[in-house]
């Protein structure tokens, strides 16, 4: 009886799979996901990527590619090495140079941009909260737009004159003033100056 030959593209594909097996990546982007109490439609609209495709990338039926795991990291904020390194060698002690860190708008997809903010953690490989240096603009009299993400949020002001409402409730906060709150209620800042308005925040469940 004559065997049947296996594709080569099958062979490779299966090749590739036993070898990141090891990296245990399906089960990586799921605890990832579970932690930002965040579900596959949510991480889909995030992503650009199709909720059936991700279902598929946690149960390792799908070997992802570079550039996936890639937008899946910047939703996440972790390395693209977070999903290569043994969690027994990830780095306890990461810094952030000032000249390494870059500077993202709160909402890339708006003209007018309320705040911007760097990562100050952006080497560990998996971080339990997220440290940012905020840079907020003055938004006349314009509503800012308010947004939620899942934990807690700590706000040092380093400088300049803030507003941020909190569900119905606004406060003003003064340089050297600081405000921990509830991440999960609806939040907005507006800076009250014209010259510079920044802050240190720290969150455990998303950005600023």
């Amino acid at each position: 009886m004559k065997q049947k030959k296996i594709p080569a593209k099958r062979d490779a594909y299966d090749a590739i799979e036993e070898a990141i097996r090891p990296y245990a990546i399906a089960e990586k982007l799921r605890s990832l996901r579970l932690r930002r109490s965040m579900g596959l439609a949510q991480l889909a609209a995030h992503t650009g990527l199709s909720a059936a495709m991700l279902s598929r990338l946690e149960n390792a039926r799908l070997v992802p590619t570079l550039p996936t795991l890639i937008r899946i990291a910047l939703v996440f904020n972790v390395g693209l090495d977070y999903f290569f390194v043994d969690p027994r060698k990830r780095h306890v002690v990461a810094v952030a140079r000032r000249a390494e860190r870059k500077k993202f708008p709160a909402d890339p997809r708006s003209g007018a941009v309320a705040w911007h903010f760097e990562s100050l953690d952006f080497r560990v490989t998996e971080r339990k909260l997220q440290g940012f240096l905020a840079h907020f603009h003055p938004a006349g009299e314009s509503k800012p737009t308010p947004h939620y993400h899942p934990g807690v949020e700590l706000l040092y002001l380093i400088e300049g004159e803030l507003e941020i409402t909190i569900g119905t409730e606004s406060i003003r906060l003064a340089a050297g003033d600081s405000i921990y709150f509830d991440s999960l209620q609806k939040h907005a800042y507006r800076s009250l100056v014209a010259g510079p308005c920044s802050a240190v925040v720290v969150t455990t469940g998303g950005s600023p």
